[in-house]
């Protein structure tokens, strides 16, 4: 299985420029944690709410006087939409983080991977092995 058929292709994008104000209300109107700073197609940075509430909150800054750009972690550890399930799920590990973007052959952002994608997969995946296990078990 390739991280494509699991990740997320409506990724929530924004533009360096755009406000902190603007990307918390990005956020809460498409109830996701994290939005993907792109230029030209390609991820530039990553932010999410903890970043908002990390470095906009609490120096109580003025969110609309910072940007994405200001606020965004640059360079994000990205992986390709032929990735293996446990190549990214190493690759997320490393980089500790729970969000990673997904770019195509000529690197141009494909979708989004968040840790709640894996917990829903690996959950689907031991109920079906609880099946099987209950299927050859005795009765009690």
């Amino acid at each position: 299985m390739t991280i494509s058929d699991i990740a997320r292709t409506d990724v929530v994008t924004a533009t360096r420029d755009q406000s902190a104000s603007a990307l918390a209300t990005l956020m809460k109107e498409e109830n996701v944690g994290s939005v993907v700073v792109e230029t030209e197609g390609r991820p530039v940075g990553i932010v999410t709410d903890r970043d908002l509430a990390l470095d906009v909150l609490e120096p109580r800054a003025d969110p609309d006087e910072l940007t994405a750009g200001d606020v965004m972690t640059e360079h994000p550890t990205t992986v390709g939409e032929d990735d293996g399930v446990f190549e990214v799920t190493k690759a997320m590990f490393e980089a500790k983080v729970r969000r990673l973007p997904v770019v195509d052959d000529e690197g141009t952002l494909a979708g989004i991977v968040a840790l709640d994608d894996f917990l829903v997969l690996f959950t689907d995946e031991l109920n079906g092995l609880a099946g099987v296990v209950e299927a050859e078990s005795p009765p009690y």
